[in-house]
């Protein structure tokens, strides 16, 4: 397969735009609120949704504590996978590749803060629902459109057969006609 930058671009475009929007958003945090720290607009909004700084040493929403070095690196094998595999998927395949897009954008977003900082900032905090970040949630969005792709894509192929097999018993073959017949083997003249 040959290198072409323009089958790349509708990968890295997206994933650079949440990779700019992660860290940016994770720098006014840490420059606008000491670690603990909570922020609300609107008090009756504090129950729902708040911002908050916070320190994740684990995975998305806060799971795997203290498995930086490892996740750090899952997280550099997961976007070289992504990498390689992306010029691979069908153009034609818009969700999966916008899928693809998303979890390279938050992998390596959550990749420069365990490089950097030795930890994940998060900030957003939802109701009860652990506190997270940009990259998690564009990790876990990708998640959900690539299982709704698959999803698609089975469904697509397990009606092909369904299709076929509908139009050759609504047009079964004339008498003769693909029967290995011809005139020297006893058709009719």
């Amino acid at each position: 397969m040959k290198f072409s930058i323009q089958r790349y671009l509708t990968l890295l475009v997206p994933a650079t735009l949440i990779i700019l929007a992660d860290q940016a958003s994770k720098e006014i945090i840490r420059r606008s609120l000491q670690f603990e720290e909570t922020w609300v607009p609107w008090e009756w909004l504090a129950p729902y949704a708040r911002l908050v700084h916070w320190r994740n040493f684990g995975a998305a929403f806060g799971m795997f504590q203290n498995g930086n070095v490892i996740l750090a690196t899952l997280a550099a094998v997961v976007a070289v996978m992504i990498i390689y595999y992306y010029p691979r998927v069908a153009p034609e395949d818009r969700l999966l590749r916008l899928a693809l897009s998303l979890q390279l954008g938050g992998a390596v977003g959550n990749l420069i803060d365990r490089l950097i900082q030795g930890y994940v900032t998060d900030f957003i905090s939802v109701g009860t629902f652990p506190v997270f970040n940009i990259a998690d949630a564009s990790i876990s969005i990708g998640a959900v459109l690539l299982v709704i792709s698959v999803w698609f894509k089975e469904k697509a192929e397990s009606q092909k057969p369904d299709e076929e097999h509908h139009q050759q018993s609504v047009y079964p073959p004339a008498a003769g006609v693909g029967a290995g017949m011809n005139q020297e083997e006893g058709g009719d003249d």
